[in-house]
């Protein structure tokens, strides 16, 4: 049963890296959150106020803690088992909207900083950037957040001078998760897989070990080679997650192979079976590329326009290079 604890101004309620088992809804008092910014190293603070909840993320996630939290008043919170806080949850849909809030601002603010690398045009290397944001958030324990922005960087950069070393990354990123049953294959997949019928760890460990595998080779400029492993996963369908990753993925090597009118009924198919796929907007993107190799410029700007009209922030990096695109094409 939830207990309430009591913290006088300047006591620290948990430690950066501390284990995450209990998460917290302060009742009274002012609790900060101090953490370090990845674009800046400096320290950021982000202030608690009564009625709002901390230290769900890392608790969900069973991962470890990743900033400091103390109390700079005298302070009281109500401190969950995450079965409890489950069972809280299920039984009031404010908290669960609250909490579905907290984390979709700190996705975008993920989202925001990686598309600010992306946009530094002075930038000597900006894959460098990329990776190096990935690199701190591997170091830190942090695989949900190392997961997408190695994903990210394989994206932008599939031949970046670490391209090799990201997939590798991924791979251990996405291991982690799944050696600690982290939910990232649901939130990752925008409903493509999961539930109870999601496969067990090590299932999916062994399919992320053969898709990951298909990553390096498409680093490696191995188009084909990868062609032919995504297919597999893909026809095999053991696993929803990594089938729908890799019916992209052939997408992609089809169009890195300059299949382009392949790669237009690929992804066109694709879209249909998958009209929801979490990785639409970079498809449509290939698509408008391929329509612009093939001269059929006026179907590439109906693409890239249709990715700017879709919802989500205008500084997502796959409307950053639509929106490139179209100017370039206007121009």
């Amino acid at each position: 049963m939830a207990k309430p604890l009591q913290y006088k101004s300047g006591s620290v309620i948990y430690f950066y890296g501390d284990p995450a088992e209990k998460v917290f809804i302060l009742q009274s008092g002012k609790v900060n959150l101090k953490y370090q910014d990845i674009e800046t190293g400096q320290d950021v603070n982000d202030i608690v106020q009564p009625g709002e909840f901390f230290g769900v993320k890392s608790a969900l996630g069973r991962y470890p803690r990743e900033e400091n939290a103390m109390a700079v008043q005298d302070t009281t919170v109500m401190a969950f088992t995450v079965p409890e806080f489950e069972t809280l949850a299920m039984a009031n849909t404010r908290i669960i909207m609250k909490m579905l809030k907290v984390l979709s601002n700190q996705l975008r603010k993920v989202h925001k900083q990686v598309s600010s690398l992306m946009e530094k045009k002075d930038q000597q290397n900006p894959d460098a950037g990329l990776f190096g944001v990935g690199e701190h958030y591997l170091k830190n324990k942090s695989y949900a957040q190392a997961k997408y922005v190695f994903s990210r960087y394989l994206t932008f950069y599939p031949s970046g001078r670490n391209a090799a070393q990201a997939a590798g990354h991924l791979q251990q990123a996405e291991m982690a998760l799944a050696k600690s049953g982290g939910s990232a294959g649901a939130a990752d997949s925008g409903g493509v897989s999961g539930g109870a019928g999601a496969p067990s760890p090590r299932a999916v460990t062994d399919t992320s070990k053969a898709y990951y595998d298909a990553v390096s080779m498409v680093s490696q400029q191995k188009y084909q080679q990868a062609y032919l492993s995504f297919k597999k996963i893909a026809d095999a369908n053991e696993d929803a997650e990594y089938a729908a990753k890799s019916n992209f993925e052939i997408g992609r090597c089809l169009f890195l192979l300059n299949k382009f009118d392949d790669c237009i009924k690929y992804y066109t198919m694709m879209i249909t079976k998958y009209p929801k796929h979490p990785d639409l907007e970079d498809a449509l993107f290939y698509m408008g590329q391929s329509y612009e190799r093939n001269n059929r410029k006026d179907q590439a700007m109906i693409f890239y326009k249709k990715i700017l009209s879709m919802p989500g922030s205008e500084e997502d990096g796959t409307k950053i290079k639509a929106r490139r695109a179209l100017k370039a094409l206007e121009a």
